[in-house]
């Protein structure tokens, strides 16, 4: 089961994504730029999130 850090970066990430898409809708640049940002800032909390889900796991074998 994904804990709430993992769902809150997923919806980081969809966000970005919104974010971008409407930047590129509207031909607003920085909005486009902003959306990119954000998802990949949610990219790193995955991975970070993924890091730490391997270590858990190993601890519970």
């Amino acid at each position: 089961m994904a804990d709430m850090d993992e769902i809150k970066h997923k919806g980081e990430e969809l966000i970005g994504k919104g974010k971008e898409g409407l930047g590129d809708a509207t031909g607003n640049d920085s909005l486009k730029t902003e959306g990119k940002v954000d998802q990949g800032s949610a990219g790193v909390k995955q991975f970070g999130d993924k890091v730490k889900d391997a270590f858990t796991d190993d601890d519970k074998r």
